[in-house]
């Protein structure tokens, strides 16, 4: 008979399990220790051969991607990517998931991932200048969706407004693939001198470990772990995994780090975020080919009583490790003191190549680093070629033509998001020229004292990638490529968030393979190469995963911020010219899916080398002072581009039939490597004629004037009902 009030106790295995490692990888840990591991030691190897820190079923993938360029100071391998940005400069960034705590705590969830990724950028000598976040929300018509949108926004804004770094850009998304799944993805864009970024690789043994900021408790403890693992019915009483923020505290950890670096006592240093204590000092340790020992009984403690596990687990928010240069503690110290910060020397370097933990006058834990990271788990896991969706033929036009072009700009994933970006401070540091609120492709951050600016974007097209992996990853790609030249800067490299379900299916790890071959062909084509990044995988709920969302940020160069362009400056009399060839394609469209209530087709093909020919010959003309609007098309295609210039600008804009198509098609396909210009009456031959020169295709395709949106014989909607139509849908949902 069993025991049920005394119940055996658990054996390491099974322990093992419940911390997300499989058996075959526990045997491993035995095998390579050649015992088993106490309590405290599979807690390390548990978040550190966790997806979320290992990568383990992504990273034979990930090599495809270029990561070198004649602007790359350092690739994917650090706590961000650095490009050069001239006259001795250099752009950090990186953009990161907060997905499973944002669903479970909406408001700390997004607030953390802030603050976690601002971190990351802070943590290589740069001063953090702005944030994008791209947010996929599920059904509006979903009992979360409201509540989850609510709490995500208001905790964005409650850090980032507060730590007094600008939100300048970003995208939101609602679909039903993502009622049990949200995503939320964080990036930050920060400046430093080229000659003064700091890294993360101990350089050698016998250097003091110094922990600063705020104390350590038991909020956090196997989040990694939790953000490699499936959600179901029970996910809500995870919410003990969940960070708490405090941006106050962050803002005096940036000052803090960015003086210490400035004295020069700094020899590597590292954020504690996903896995906390943990993987910081793995890390550095593993990378710099040296051993660490803690005392973690110097470990500034919120909590009594806390265990050598939860202090090595726990993910606190806002606290940093450094490995400071011999004799240099006194300099740190006095920096934290000022600041007001928790600081300890709590170990220091070794030469032994394992980490070893001290607590209360024992050693809970000696590890060899090599097993926690470079030899951790590598998949080669099974996958299934994603079926193919056909192109569509015939699809039928609208019967109503009017509230097709309503549906469509005012639908969740078309209406403007001002409710949402409002609730951000996007000119805070008073270097925004674009953000949210300005009829710009991009976000634009001036680079102070210069007349550079930096322009920025966050893109995905998930009905895309849903209906063709490939295809929608090099779309992606191409997309933030296009934002960037529609303001008129050079694109210079991107950072990504791969968002995709449970990899162990061939189905979804089908999906993850052919996206990144599809945006590694991109990069490639582009010359746009990825210089940081994050994957975040087993985004599903009950088995249910969420469509693939490979986000792309992307940072370019403005060498002269008065010459940046945007779509909002139409003046009556104006010509309208479409650059490039209309193809009418509508498979996966906005137009499909909102006007038909279909999400079928194979999506619009991704020329690459068209999109480069396209793009450079744009910019080119915007360089040379030869049109004064630009706009690419994207979702809703030609139509939802004019109707968002003539919004912006207040101004009539009349259609003309501009290609041999059916008029829906020409509408609303979303063909690819195409933007709108605007120039004035009588110099549209001139650009045309110089963009036929290129090899590109160019036609006028509507005329400024007037009041209304117009296409003869289809419809005629005033500028101001389009606007209500566009500006109305979210605050009205939001009030419920």
């Amino acid at each position: 008979m069993t025991d049920t009030a005394n119940p055996p106790p658990k054996t390491m295995a099974q322990t093992a399990l419940e911390y997300g490692l499989k058996p075959e990888e526990y045997d491993v840990i035995v095998k390579r220790l050649n015992r088993e591991p106490n309590a405290v030691e599979l807690g390390v190897f548990s978040v550190m051969w966790s997806e979320h820190c290992s990568y383990k079923s992504s990273r034979k993938h990930l090599r495809k991607f270029p990561v070198t360029g004649p602007r790359v100071i350092c690739g994917p391998g650090e706590n961000a990517g650095v490009i050069d940005i001239d006259d001795g400069q250099a752009c950090i960034f990186k953009m990161e998931s907060h997905n499973h705590p944002s669903f479970i705590e909406p408001y700390q969830g997004a607030a953390t991932g802030v603050g976690g990724i601002m971190r990351d950028v802070f943590t290589m000598g740069a001063r953090p200048i702005a944030l994008l976040n791209a947010l996929r929300f599920g059904d509006p018509s979903h009992p979360k969706t409201r509540r989850l949108v609510a709490g995500v926004v208001a905790g964005i804004g409650g850090y980032g407004n507060c730590v007094g770094v600008p939100t300048v850009a970003g995208e939101t998304n609602f679909h039903r693939g993502y009622d049990g799944n949200i995503l939320v993805n964080a990036m930050c864009v920060g400046l430093a001198d080229a000659d003064k970024i700091f890294y993360s690789a101990a350089p050698s043994a016998g250097l003091p470990v110094v922990y600063y900021g705020s104390k350590t408790g038991r909020d956090g403890i196997h989040g990694a772990t939790m953000a490699s693992a499936e959600f179901d019915e029970d996910s809500d009483e995870k919410r003990p995994t969940v960070q708490v923020g405090d941006p106050f505290a962050e803002k005096l950890l940036i000052e803090a780090t960015l003086e210490l670096m400035a004295t020069g006592a700094v020899a590597a240093i590292q954020d504690m975020g996903a896995a906390g204590l943990t993987s910081s000092s793995v890390e550095m340790a593993g990378k710099g080919g040296v051993g660490i020992e803690l005392d973690l009984d110097a470990v500034p403690q919120r909590e009594t009583g806390m265990t050598a596990y939860e202090m090595m687990l726990s993910e606190s928010q806002e606290r940093m490790l450094a490995i400071l240069k011999p004799g240099r503690e006194r300099d740190g110290h006095a920096i934290f003191e000022k600041w007001g910060l928790d600081a300890a020397v709590i170990g220091f370097t070794t030469d032994t190549g394992h980490i070893v933990l001290k607590h209360k006058g024992e050693v809970v834990c000696d590890l060899p680093l090599a097993p926690l990271s470079d030899d951790a788990p590598l998949y080669d896991r099974p996958w299934t070629e994603p079926a193919k969706q056909p192109v569509l033929k015939d699809v039928p036009a609208p019967t109503d033509w009017q509230e097709a072009v309503l549906k469509v700009i005012a639908c969740p994933d078309g209406a403007s998001k001002r409710w949402l970006w409002e609730q951000y401070d996007r000119h805070v540091m008073a270097d925004t020229l674009a953000d949210s609120s300005t009829a710009h492709d991009a976000g634009i951050i001036r680079v102070h004292g210069t007349r550079k600016a930096l322009a920025v974007t966050s893109d995905c097209t998930p009905r895309y990638v849903q209906n063709d992996p490939y295809e929608g990853g090099k779309q992606a790609v191409a997309e933030a490529w296009r934002n960037l030249t529609a303001v008129g800067a050079e694109p210079i490299a991107i950072t990504d968030n791969l968002n995709f379900g449970n990899p162990e299916r061939p189905e979804i790890m089908g999906q993850i393979v052919r996206a990144i071959d599809g945006m590694a062909e991109a990069c490639r084509a582009l010359d746009f190469p990825v210089v940081s990044g994050n994957v975040s995988l087993y985004n599903e709920t009950n088995g249910a995963a969420i469509p693939p969302t490979p986000t792309v940020g992307a940072v370019g160069l403005l060498k002269d911020y008065g010459k940046r362009m945007g779509y909002g400056r139409l003046k009556a009399g104006d010509r309208l010219i479409l650059i490039g060839a209309p193809r009418g394609e509508l498979g996966a469209s906005l137009y499909l899916r909102e006007v038909l209530g279909r999400e079928d087709g194979a999506p619009p093909a991704v020329d690459l080398a068209l999109e480069r020919r396209t793009g450079d010959a744009v910019r080119a003309l915007i360089a040379a002072g030869a049109v004064h609007a630009v706009h690419d098309l994207s979702d809703g295609g030609l139509v939802t581009a004019l109707a968002d210039m003539a919004m912006a600008s207040g101004q009539g804009v009349a259609i003309e039939a501009g290609a041999a198509l059916p008029d829906h098609a020409f509408l609303f396909g979303e063909t690819q490597a195409s933007y709108v210009v605007a120039v004035e009456a009588g110099g549209e031959q001139a650009v045309t004629d110089r963009t036929l020169a290129a090899g590109l295709w160019a036609a006028p395709v509507a005329k400024v004037g007037g009041e209304s949106l117009s296409y003869a014989g289809r419809f005629d909607i005033p500028v101001t009902k389009l606007r209500e139509a566009h500006e109305g849908w979210m605050p009205a949902y939001m009030a419920g």
